[in-house]
């Protein structure tokens, strides 16, 4: 068995995606692991690629949706997280599970991917599939799933009253 020592969490800044950052770091604080936030955006052009009126993307405009991808990951971590999990904050374009499982096998060196779930039903997860899912399936490394209503702080006072 390995050492968990770094640690992936791929974002798409929802409240499921919060959570699992949550687990992330606990696990980071209790093994000492370093964390890789990821987030991956669409192209925000190829919609039109399937229309009369597709336009090309401006690369710069591309730019400045990576840039601002960057800054909303690196304002998921406090300055002392940041000092504390010696973060790399990544934003790359494409399809999500895809970019994902790219990243983790890339950087060899992924112990653990930690991800949260949409918490679709079955029926949507059926029709459209889940990036959770398609990770879980053939990612290089284990991989820790997060519902956005796991068991927490919450329902611990939940069960308390």
């Amino acid at each position: 068995m390995r050492l968990i020592k770094t640690i992936l969490v791929p974002t798409d800044f929802s409240p499921a995606a919060d959570r699992a950052l949550e687990y992330a770091r606990n696990l980071a604080d209790a093994f000492g692991a370093s964390l890789h936030l990821l987030h991956v955006f669409e192209n925000p052009f190829a919609a039109g690629a399937f229309m009369d009126m597709y336009t090309p993307a401006p690369g710069d405009e591309l730019e400045r949706i990576a840039r601002q991808s960057r800054e909303q990951l690196e304002a998921l971590l406090t300055d002392e997280q940041k000092v504390r999990y010696t973060p790399t904050f990544t934003a790359r374009m494409g399809s999500p599970a895809q970019e994902i499982l790219e990243y983790a096998r890339e950087h060899g060196s992924i112990d653990l991917i930690v991800i949260g779930t949409s918490g679709r039903n079955r029926v949507a997860r059926l029709v459209m599939g889940s990036v959770a899912d398609r990770v879980v399936r053939t990612a290089p490394c284990p991989v820790l799933t997060v519902h956005p209503h796991d068991r927490g702080e919450a329902g611990e006072e939940h069960r308390a009253a």
